[in-house]
């Protein structure tokens, strides 16, 4: 399988001492269409998903093990 183009995270913004902090977790990967017009976004199994996804770019390393999975 070739290696996603995105990795897919859900970010949970938390409030505290008027702090905004947010935590990505990685709950998938993301490889785009052959024909250019669109994605398919591939979930984790067993992971609840809810809230906020963010695509980014992933690095070297984080690819490899999103390919696998």
């Amino acid at each position: 399988m070739s290696k996603p183009s995105h990795i897919a995270y859900v970010v949970k913004e938390v409030s505290r001492d008027d702090k905004k902090q947010s935590y990505w977790r990685a709950v998938g990967a993301v490889w785009p269409h052959k024909n250019g017009g669109g994605f398919d976004v591939v979930i984790h199994d067993q992971i609840s998903v809810s809230g906020r996804i963010t695509c980014t770019v992933p690095k070297d390393d984080e690819a490899d093990t999103a390919a696998a999975e």
